[in-house]
């Protein structure tokens, strides 16, 4: 080549490298995916968000109407988008929606009939233990002192329990100097049984005794705040689950009541009854005479389902279409709250779910300019998350694609606020699992950050010792157990966190569309380099 035309070149490329520096940032000649990646704005952010997590969607609670409204929009989207479906429908066709149930035994009928008096479950009362009863019954009533039976104490001795029910107090029988009578009041340590309920039931009920009720020493507001307390608690056994629930009651319970529920129960007053417990706290010796009485009661336990879908929209790649990525959030909420208020869930995970819409835009821009991802890509939207991971769950037990062939899971879960750590600095997200299981994914998302992005990438959470173990509380874990490497985003937990007041309003738009900008920039890497990122590590 002639020296001239050589130095001409080499001038002429010095010459726009120094005149690229002297260029407004905007005007920079783009990489491929910086163009596609400013297609994600704040501002179609909460076009979405407005809808997701309006009111008319009632919280989105799994399987409800609302969150079906919310998988129709984003289905609807992704449609349009030009992504395909890939779940067998009914008909044998393809479908968007990956359908599953959820199944649970929860609280029918529960009641506590005397006199005149019907005493509500959960308000008046509550229940210790799992108890079937599926009609009305009447039985009689008994009351049996504490319910304990020792060698120097025994409520039982001399007493006929058998096909009836007995009424007993709570704790054991102490003198007013402080002494545990049980043994003699020579000890100044609890009776062995009385730390728990149990024991006092299964010795009802082995001296042939058909239901078991315990006064509590809590009254008045200690009382209420104890009811509402359990009644929370009572939802575990309600909590729904993905294979149906095999239940067989032993009727190990205890009616949990107030003293003047137990007085209108044995036909006394409150003062009379308390008045044979003071006696055997002054004597520590059983009674000498019992009370009786009846009740009715009604203990119904019934079988629910929950039909629920995963949305799953499908982007096929060029040269690499067998591997795929998931981009994956969750779609449902926890709905509307015993009050009546609406739970909107704007964060969680409005936010992930919007995200998930912009992303598809932006790889479906890139396809339609011939600039599509040589792999795969599944934009997931799961439901089930609030009730246990269960969307995830049943897509890792039954995989659209091979779980082989996926090579990474990207999980988005509330990223649109900031929480108390970060209130001065909202250029941040917390990533956790990048390195569990790939040092490569984690290299990857670190350099998209530098390049791109330049937020704080917090690792706090992504601790083994962090004592909030979000690492496991959100669906991303379903990939990780199985041995797919993931990451999830995350901006932390703040005061609207499961409450009404989470909603499109306190959502940082700017911020977000970093993050998901951050989502893609990964993606982009992870779809388009030459060799798929390996499982060198496992931390979890």
């Amino acid at each position: 080549m002639n020296k001239n035309i050589l130095a001409g070149i080499l001038l002429s490329i010095t010459t726009l490298a120094f005149a690229q520096d002297r260029l407004p940032q905007d005007r920079l000649p783009q990489d491929d995916a910086a163009k596609y990646a400013e297609s994600i704005t704040p501002e179609d952010l909460k076009k979405h968000l407005v809808i997701i997590a309006s009111d008319s969607l009632e919280g989105r609670d799994t399987g409800s109407p609302g969150q079906k409204k919310a998988a129709e929009y984003v289905t609807k989207f992704y449609k349009e988008y030009g992504l395909t479906p890939i779940a067998a429908a009914e008909n044998g066709t393809k479908s968007y929606l990956q359908k599953y149930r959820l199944y649970k035994r929860s609280w029918g009928d529960v009641y506590l009939r005397a006199g005149s008096r019907k005493y509500e479950f959960n308000k008046d009362f509550y229940l210790n233990g799992i108890l079937s009863v599926e009609s009305e019954v009447s039985t009689p009533l008994i009351l049996a002192g504490y319910g304990i039976e020792e060698s120097a104490y025994n409520d039982y001795a001399g007493l006929d329990v058998k096909d009836k029910s007995v009424v007993i107090f709570d704790g054991e029988p102490k003198s007013s100097s402080g002494k545990y009578l049980v043994n003699g009041g020579n000890e100044k340590t609890k009776w062995s049984g009385s730390v728990s309920w149990q024991p006092k039931v299964k010795l009802a009920l082995e001296k042939g005794a058909r239901y078991v009720f315990i006064i509590t020493e809590k009254t008045g507001e200690d009382l209420d705040k104890e009811i509402r307390q359990r009644a929370v608690m009572a939802r575990r056994f309600s909590s729904p689950t993905l294979k149906p629930v095999q239940e067989s009651p032993n009727n190990v319970a205890a009616f949990v009541i107030s003293p003047e529920m137990a007085a209108e129960m044995l036909g006394t007053s409150v003062q009379k009854l308390l008045k044979e417990k003071a006696a055997i706290d002054k004597s520590g010796k059983s009674l000498s005479k019992n009370l009786t009485g009846s009740v009715a009661l009604k203990v119904e336990r019934v079988n629910e389902t929950i039909d629920t879908e995963n949305v799953a929209a499908f982007m096929e790649g060029t040269d690499k279409k067998d591997e795929v990525l998931v981009i994956s959030a969750h779609l449902d909420h926890i709905g509307i709250s015993p009050n009546g208020e609406i739970n909107n869930g704007a964060d969680d995970d409005g936010s992930g779910t919007v995200s998930l819409l912009e992303l598809a835009e932006a790889f479906s821009k890139a396809k339609a300019d011939g600039k599509g991802p040589r792999r795969s890509i599944l934009f997931l939207n799961v439901t089930g998350e609030e009730k246990g991971l269960f969307g995830s769950e049943y897509y890792s037990e039954n995989p659209l694609l091979p779980l082989e062939n996926t090579i990474a899971d990207l999980n988005i879960d509330m990223i649109g606020r900031v929480d108390e750590a970060h209130k001065d600095d909202p250029k941040y997200v917390y990533l956790i699992g990048a390195d569990k299981l790939s040092s490569k994914l984690h290299a990857i998302s670190e350099d998209a950050n530098k390049k791109y992005i330049n937020y704080k990438l917090d690792y706090t959470f992504n601790d083994p010792k962090d004592p909030n173990r979000f690492y496991y509380r959100s669906d991303h874990y379903n990939f990780a157990k199985m041995g797919v490497p993931v990451i999830f985003y995350f901006t932390g937990v703040h005061e609207d966190y499961h409450k009404p007041g989470d909603d499109v309003e306190k959502i940082l738009f700017d911020k977000q569309s970093m993050i998901v900008k951050l989502v893609f920039h990964t993606a982009w890497e992870l779809v388009n380099q030459e060799e798929r990122i390996v499982v060198d590590s496992n931390k979890q």
